[in-house]
């Protein structure tokens, strides 16, 4: 069984990570989203809130398993038995720095691969924070996550102030 280990701090999941979930089902027989921390960020939801959060968006993909994860990302790929780490590049400015964290975690593991990945074109200005931000202020964000991801992020959000 070829497996895939998609990690990220998904806060929130969006609809290009969905996408890239449901395309890597088509080259992986099982695709690991792991839910990781960042130390860099601070999270709108809990990891316990993300990891269910995507399993409701992923409700009907049957190669999905979401697993909350920490250390290195490299003990994961092992722990998982997966063969390759996937990652999403949206923008020629993410390039850089996920060749940077794919060079370093090959060194840290001989053999692991990272496969990157292109959202569609629909997807391809979607971020994470950017949704947040739209949220946070009150805009709108529903076309941009998946509807559990909607409403867990209107309940964090509130009303929209009068």
């Amino acid at each position: 069984m070829k497996t895939v280990l998609y990690p990220g701090s998904f806060d929130p999941f969006t609809n290009g990570h969905l996408d890239l979930v449901e395309r890597a089902g088509q080259l992986f027989d099982r695709v690991v989203v792991a839910v990781a921390v960042n130390a860099a960020k601070s999270p709108m939801f809990t990891m316990q809130e993300r990891c269910e959060l995507i399993r409701l968006s992923c409700a009907g993909l049957d190669h999905v398993e979401v697993v909350a994860i920490d250390g290195l990302l490299v003990d994961s790929l092992d722990k998982y038995g997966a063969q390759a780490i996937l990652r999403g590049l949206r923008a020629f400015s993410d390039f850089e720095y996920e060749l940077q964290m794919a060079l370093m975690n090959r060194t840290l593991r001989r053999n692991c691969e990272t496969i990157f990945m292109m959202p569609t074109l629909k997807n391809s200005f979607v971020s994470s924070t950017l949704v947040k931000e739209v949220a946070r202020l009150h805009g709108n964000f529903a076309e941009y996550v998946p509807p559990p991801v909607a409403a867990a992020l209107r309940a964090k959000v509130g009303p929209e102030p009068r």
